[in-house]
């Protein structure tokens, strides 16, 4: 398998967390008593927070591997 393969892969892999991550956030706010729009927000801030995790990691992966 290509290495462009494999990126695509965990860039698919990542963005699938992401999402459920969001979700789950947003199904617990509403849970919680949100309004929907607040829900919204968290759920948004879950998915930037899951992303930015996971750039982060990918760039002391890829300095660690130079």
């Amino acid at each position: 398998m290509s290495s462009a393969a494999v990126v695509l892969i965990i860039i698919v892999l990542v963005v699938i967390v992401a999402l459920l991550a969001a979700a789950g956030t947003g199904k617990l706010a509403r849970l919680d008593g949100a309004t929907y729009p607040a829900a919204l927000m968290r759920s948004a801030a879950a998915f930037a927070a899951v992303l930015t995790l996971a750039a982060a990691v990918a760039s002391a992966l890829a300095s660690l591997r130079n």
